[in-house]
């Protein structure tokens, strides 16, 4: 009897947790106008603890090392529980990333990448040739490729081997141009994110300005986008059902 128990405990122990990329921006300056931005706090939080414990979830980053938390979304979710939990309990996560090229032709030791959200993808992860590489290879293996709010901006972009672009005849979603106008940040991007994605042949769909939305698309439903940070818990948890 012993022996069989053993026997369930090793089966148990040797089935592995899937793994999932996170991918937080390095770009610490908004635009041209000198205050700072970077990666958005409740657009990391929320997903990391839907994921946390079910998944192995390993950060990365273009630069490696430290990446630039926004400070404006510190003082926007003070009031959130989980993300003032986040901020005090995981700051080792973003002061300690990986370099994202590293995962270049790494799809097959991953089940999924996100691509957390805030202004600084726009700048860096947009025309992120390694990124982009990242992202084609892992959608083409039929894994999850995923980004919230902002996020999307990682996506726009990213051409598939026969030369067509991701989001074209896809539904997709992401900060809408009026969410922009509404934080006044329209002039300082250096492209508006839902035009992006329609010029590339994306179907943008959209809720109202804040709410949440989050959207399945592509190849099994493996492209997974979500509009803004009140889709940030919903994205992490679309994840975690597709893996």
């Amino acid at each position: 009897m012993s022996s069989l128990i053993d026997k369930a405990k090793s089966a148990l122990s040797g089935h592995k947790k899937p793994k999932v990329l996170f991918v937080l921006t390095s770009h610490d300056k908004m635009g041209n106008t000198g205050n700072p931005t970077g990666w958005y706090l409740p657009e990391f939080a929320h997903p990391y603890y839907k994921l946390e414990g079910k998944a192995d979830i390993t950060i990365a980053s273009p630069k490696g090392g430290e990446a630039p938390l926004d400070p404006s979304s510190v003082e926007m979710f003070k009031e959130d529980a989980e993300s003032t939990k986040f901020l005090k309990e995981k700051e080792s996560l973003w002061k300690n990333t990986e370099k994202l090229s590293n995962f270049l032709s790494k799809a097959d030791e991953f089940d999924a990448v996100f691509y957390v959200g805030g202004h600084g993808p726009m700048f860096d992860l947009a025309t992120d040739p390694e990124s982009q590489k990242i992202i084609s290879d892992f959608y083409e293996k039929g894994k999850v490729v995923s980004a919230v709010c902002h996020g999307p901006a990682a996506l726009a972009n990213v051409k598939l081997s026969d030369g067509s672009y991701l989001v074209s005849g896809q539904e997709v979603t992401g900060f809408t141009n009026t969410e922009e106008d509404q934080v006044g940040l329209s002039s300082a991007m250096p492209f508006l994110l839902e035009t992006k994605l329609q010029e590339n042949g994306g179907k943008f769909v959209k809720a109202e300005p804040w709410a949440a939305k989050v959207v399945a698309s592509g190849k099994g439903n493996k492209l997974i986008t979500g509009q803004n940070p009140a889709s940030a818990g919903p994205i992490g948890e679309a994840i975690l059902k597709a893996i």
